[in-house]
């Protein structure tokens, strides 16, 4: 799955829009605003979906060849998923469960400008 696929894919889930995140196109939840899929620091191999701690852990144990992280990613909730998947069904649950994860979250509160 390619990158602008998998962007096509999410915008057919409840409640997403198109945006960008850090500069970068991204799906959001539209009525928090929270980026759920992105594109990711390895932009030639991978795009990347918000996803829960435990839950990244596991995705990468049962099929690391498609769930990763690089250091940038660990630790935070970002699980790195490869274009070359061989379990595209998967990929489209994980997109799903990431949008249903960014979803229960409240809307950012606003930055303070210095």
């Amino acid at each position: 799955m390619t990158f602008d696929e998998a962007i096509a894919f999410a915008l057919t889930l409840d409640d997403t829009e198109l945006g960008k995140t850090y500069g970068m196109p991204a799906v959001k939840v539209a009525s928090n605003g929270r980026a759920f899929l992105f594109r990711s620091h390895e932009p030639d191999t991978s795009f990347g979906v918000a996803m829960d701690l435990d839950s990244i852990e596991i995705l990468k144990e049962t099929d690391p060849d498609t769930f990763w992280q690089t250091p940038h990613y660990v630790g935070w909730e970002g699980v790195l998923i490869r274009y070359d998947s061989k379990d595209e069904e998967r990929v489209r649950e994980v997109i799903a469960r990431s949008r249903d994860f960014v979803a229960a979250k409240p809307k950012p509160r606003p930055r303070k400008r210095k």
